[in-house]
């Protein structure tokens, strides 16, 4: 499984959108019980860790049937104005795209993309 970024710096810009690409590969849709798709940010660092869902697609029950899991599927949102990405001493605030399959017998497969959420392009 893997997760693809349309923009090659990995910068996105606040209030503006964000494109990726996700795609399976060589599993069967009867293998599956879901596949979820989201934009999400998240903190690290001193005291607690916080995580938080932009963007949330899912396909489960008869949608899994209908997608091609060997093909590249789109997922594309209007990211917020904040938070922005942050690296500092005391706490870490980052973005990412992650895909989530979930097999039947409570298996989980997780693959993400991390990207930067700024304020102007990155030149």
């Amino acid at each position: 499984m893997t997760v693809e970024l349309c923009r090659d710096d990995g910068c996105y810009v606040a209030n503006q959108s964000l494109e990726a690409t996700w795609r399976v590969g060589r599993t069967v849709a009867t293998e599956l019980e879901s596949i979820e798709a989201s934009v999400l940010w998240f903190t690290e660092g001193k005291g607690d860790e916080d995580l938080h869902v932009h963007h949330f697609q899912r396909w489960h029950d008869g949608h899994l049937a209908e997608l091609d899991l060997g093909a590249s599927h789109r997922i594309q949102c209007l990211l917020p104005a904040s938070p922005l990405s942050y690296a500092g001493t005391l706490i870490r605030i980052g973005w990412c795209v992650r895909v989530r399959m979930f097999r039947k017998g409570n298996r989980e497969c997780v693959a993400q993309q991390p990207f930067f959420m700024v304020t102007h392009p990155v030149r």
